[in-house]
């Protein structure tokens, strides 16, 4: 849409229009031997004058430059460019920029999950014959990037270090609900604590009565819903009750504590989905080939900043000749 602020070039007659003189009239004075002479009618000359012409320029350059700025114009002004994304191995990252030989390019430094959207933000500031590459630990996209030039992309899995999640049991079968905990398996840890405290992710209270009223947690798993009112009103899914409350998310399921493997690795994966987020998946190395029917990115603003300067610049120059003119 800043595209079309381009169509105000014509107001730019403005100023020339107002800059013009109007016509003046000259006055005929008759000479004494004009009565010998055949009888005319006298004539008019339409001559153009221009009244101050450098603050008329001036007045010009200010309002093309003002559409300019609206217009958010982009200039290709990058070459090749390495785009690396934080974390990533430097060793590796110096061994693949040396075989695609980008070793003299520009380098960016940007956090894995922006750098395919930045790029496709910033396409047009990029040559016609620049090179692009992506390195690092890039998390797969909710759908394909289209991108109007090559780019290509080589990742890096970044070890992920451990966590820990804090659980606290309150419940008269504590070995029943330790055995679900037996089934988690990858790079989180699963500490059970013996009080809560301010690390506690997830509190299971498996118990008739209510908890103190000051007792907080992210997660609560309930086995009694009678002792949380705000389960009254709870939405249900796949049998899984859920509703928020002042105590932190509630969840019920009438089947707690899981009886067999099955149902504690679906738990835990209901855990790690709903509640603590989905594990990022890493991109794999490809090559995105330029695709002629990518959408066209939105101006950035590369240049707006230099217009914006220009123009209070302008601004200024303007005001000081109009007002030596009337002086």
């Amino acid at each position: 849409m800043n595209a079309l602020w381009w169509f105000a070039l014509p107001v730019l007659l403005l100023p020339v229009w107002w800059h013009r003189r109007k016509r003046v009239q000259s006055q005929a004075a008759l000479m004494a031997t004009a009565r010998f002479l055949p009888r005319t009618e006298p004539k008019q000359t339409r001559v153009w004058r221009w009244s101050d012409p450098l603050l008329l320029l001036v007045r010009c350059l200010l309002l093309a430059v003002l559409i300019a700025w609206l217009a958010d114009p982009v200039y290709p002004w990058r070459g090749d460019t390495v785009v690396v994304t934080a974390g990533a191995d430097k060793v590796w990252v110096e061994r693949e920029v040396g075989q695609a030989g980008l070793a003299g390019a520009e380098r960016v430094t940007l956090p894995a999950a922006q750098a395919l959207s930045w790029l496709h933000t910033h396409e047009r500031e990029w040559t016609g014959d620049a090179r692009l590459l992506v390195l690092g630990d890039v998390p797969m996209p909710a759908t394909k990037p289209v991108f109007g030039r090559a780019v290509t992309v080589r990742t890096q899995p970044t070890v992920l270090a451990n966590v820990e999640r804090h659980v606290v049991i309150a419940s008269a079968r504590p070995q029943a609900w330790r055995r679900l905990f037996a089934a988690q398996d990858g790079v989180e840890k699963i500490v059970v604590d013996e009080a809560p405290g301010a690390r506690t992710d997830l509190i299971i209270w498996d118990r008739a009565g209510a908890p103190p009223a000051t007792l907080r947690a992210a997660l609560w798993w309930v086995t009694n819903p009678a002792a949380f009112p705000e389960l009254a009103k709870a939405r249900t899914l796949n049998g899984l009750q859920y509703a928020d409350s002042a105590r932190g998310h509630l969840w019920h399921h009438p089947a707690w504590p899981p009886q067999d493997v099955d149902a504690a690795r679906a738990l835990l994966d209901t855990w790690q989905q709903l509640h603590i987020g989905p594990r990022p998946y890493t991109l794999p190395s490809q090559t995105f080939a330029a695709s002629k029917g990518a959408n066209a990115p939105a101006p950035s603003g590369a240049l707006r900043d230099i217009l914006l300067a220009i123009l209070v610049g302008l601004f200024v120059l303007e005001r000081s000749l109009a007002h030596a003119r009337r002086r």
